[in-house]
């Protein structure tokens, strides 16, 4: 190393590869020491804003490769007014006053020009962090809660900074200080920070103040929102025009200031909506990265947010519920429920399984969810979900994953038909979603224990598949002859009952055509059977009911079973059967336009949040669609031209 009688020379050989292939590198804090000259000389060189003399406390740290110089960073005392982290951090004039020897600048930032080590930026903020918590109190007494820093956009990106997971925070107002007087120099710098103490925001709001203003509830905008990057599909779909399209920024902000109050701290609504915003962007991927990258967030901020964030969830969910009920709320409603897959390559996401995928129609590694929609002549959106833990999961082999994704101790299995009981409960308790029928595809309607829990007060219309047996006339039901001791406990029907398949075929029952709703296509054309007949369980009849088969043009067949009273008109039995359709085109949209199926959550927070954001995003479009009605924009099918009834249309 050089020493301080020396000249400064700094040996400039190209340095060029991997981080991993330039170690160890060494970090010296060069405060009044000999290799302090060198640290000067080399920002004073080659550092675009040079280097004078700096004013109190201060740390010098210069890394090297062996002997070699490669990079310089500084740390000194905070600016004492930055209006974008003062406004993140929330504090007043006599808290920041009182905590600003907590905040510390990196306010030098320098590696040599000949030196291009990939990840070096990222790797020295990280190590000099680690030493600045210890050398700042050690050297100067205060403890550093918050670090800094400000980038000038018009040379630099700030990656390094993002990759280290350093938080943007906006943009400075342009103006400097000189002498007692700020001059306006019009030079904006993005600024970041790192909060190196959690407690921070907490301690704060800890912190005593003299006089505490009245707290006004103020107009949050966050500005992302306005961002020009919505989904072109997406605007096609909902029929907005390019006049429209620059007035959906201020309709987004309009629609998540109800959800603000759930909300902690203003980061994490910021957060949060960057995040629904990211969902109704044009993106090809709408996972946690591409989001934050997109909107100049730090990835691991966002992760962070996903898996840990301290907020009101329940009461999120409640607000969404009653924004829901709000826009599609009606006494003939149906209740649906249905599952979902989310295809996985790893092992290590919460509830993931080789488990059928309905999706790709066989079994695969997946997570699946079971969602409970809603639909009426208003609209129709997904009313609660919860992700489906298959047995093995509760097994002790799987406790530290589970307690790695921290799933919930109070969790235990549960079918499918299970959770969807459990919920579609509480839905009718709630008395947000007034029903006259709950609908369910044949994984659940194949369960008579699912069927027989059903709310009493509404009808069920549940996909069968087509082996179910059935009776056409209820058959009589005696012990068995024959024989030997006259058996006690074993009735038999006096004949075997019927798949429902072999109903379909037969010529003697007629089909009838009919037009079960008008499609993006056009109509949608089946012909119907609909008869009485009496449903078979454990081999013996039981209840009453109607067997709905539908054939479609193209030939596919459906086979469904309705509790409703043998008086029911036929067109309440159609209305019901494509009242099942709307839970699939959430499914379809949600998938499409947001993402759904890109969900890389592996914790249970995280996956149940990015669900919630997914059902907040998809109101909106709701919302929007409705919007347009209003004004006589919606309701009409694109394909034929022709008014419907219905705010969604079925494809």
């Amino acid at each position: 190393m050089r020493t301080v009688n020396e000249p400064v020379l700094i040996e400039t050989c190209p340095l060029a590869g991997s981080l991993k292939d330039f170690q160890p590198i060494a970090i010296y804090l060069v405060n009044r020491t000999d290799l302090e000259p060198v640290w000067d000389h080399m920002v004073r060189t080659y550092h675009y804003l040079g280097f004078n003399r700096m004013i109190g406390p201060r740390l010098k740290y210069l890394a090297c490769f062996g002997d070699v110089p490669i990079a310089a960073l500084s740390y000194n005392r905070a600016a004492l007014r930055v209006g974008t982290r003062d406004s993140y951090l929330g504090w007043d004039e006599e808290q920041r006053l009182k905590l600003l020897p907590h905040v510390i600048n990196n306010n030098r930032f320098l590696i040599l020009p000949w030196v291009h080590i990939r990840y070096l930026a990222s790797h020295l903020l990280a190590r000099t962090l680690k030493l600045l918590a210890k050398d700042w109190p050690a050297l100067f007494g205060a403890q550093p809660y918050l670090v800094e820093t400000f980038v000038d956009t018009d040379k630099y990106r700030g990656t390094c900074y993002r990759a280290a997971n350093w938080r943007y925070l906006g943009e400075t107002r342009g103006f400097s200080k000189e002498g007692k007087t700020f001059v306006y120099h019009g030079r904006k710098k993005a600024v970041y920070a790192y909060l190196l103490n959690k407690r921070f925001l907490s301690l704060i709001a800890e912190c005593p103040s003299r006089y505490r203003a009245p707290k006004v509830r103020e107009r949050v905008v966050c500005v992302q929102l306005a961002k020009p990057d919505w989904n072109q599909a997406l605007l096609n779909d909902v029929g907005l025009t390019a006049d429209q399209v620059p007035e959906l920024g201020r309709l987004l902000n309009d629609f998540l200031d109800s959800f603000r109050k759930c909300y902690v701290r203003s980061d994490q609504r910021e957060d949060g909506e960057v995040f629904v915003k990211g969902l109704l962007s044009n993106l090809d991927r709408k996972s946690i990265e591409p989001i934050a990258l997109r909107y100049e967030k730090s990835p691991r901020v966002i992760q962070d947010f996903m898996h840990d964030a301290r907020f009101d969830h329940s009461g999120m969910v409640q607000i969404y519920k009653n924004e829901l009920s709000k826009r599609v709320n009606e006494p003939d409603g149906m209740l649906s429920c249905d599952s979902t897959e989310f295809v996985k390559k790893g092992k290590h996401s919460v509830g993931v399984s080789r488990q059928h995928c309905g999706r790709l129609g066989k079994t695969e590694n997946c997570q699946s969810g079971v969602f409970i929609g809603y639909a009426s002549e208003r609209g129709y959106g997904l009313v609660s979900y919860e992700l489906f833990m298959p047995d093995k999961w509760f097994t002790d082999e799987y406790q530290p994953l589970r307690e790695k994704c921290g799933v919930p101790g109070h969790v235990a299995f549960k079918t499918k038909p299970e959770i969807a009981a459990g919920m579609l409960g509480d839905a009718i308790r709630s008395g947000l979603f007034q029903a006259k029928w709950i609908g369910c595809d044949s994984l659940f309607g194949a369960s008579k224990t699912f069927l027989d829990s059903l709310p009493k007060e509404c009808y069920y219309f549940a996909d069968i598949h087509s082996p179910t047996l059935v009776w056409r006339e209820r058959p009589d039901v005696d012990l068995p002859k024959g024989r030997g001791k006259r058996p006690t406990t074993r009735f038999k029907a006096s004949c075997p009952p019927v798949p429902v398949s072999t109903i379909a075929t037969d010529d003697n029952i007629p089909w009838e055509r009919v037009i079960l709703a008008e499609g993006s296509q056009g109509p949608i054309i089946a012909d119907v059977k609909a008869l009485r007949v009496i449903e078979c369980r454990d081999n013996l009849p039981g209840a009453e009911v109607w067997l709905y088969i539908r054939r479609f043009m193209d030939g596919k067949l459906k086979f469904s079973l309705s509790n409703a009273p043998a008086d029911i008109e036929r067109a309440e039995l159609h209305r019901a059967a494509t009242l099942r359709w709307p839970i699939e085109q959430c499914f379809e949209e949600c998938k499409s336009f947001l993402g759904l199926g890109h969900c890389e959550a592996r914790s249970w927070n995280a996956w149940r949040l990015y669900i919630l954001f997914i059902l907040i995003a998809h109101l909106f479009i709701l919302e929007v669609r409705q919007r347009f009605k209003k004004n006589g924009r919606a309701g009409v099918d694109a394909a034929t031209g022709t008014e419907t009834d219905h705010c969604w249309i079925v494809r």
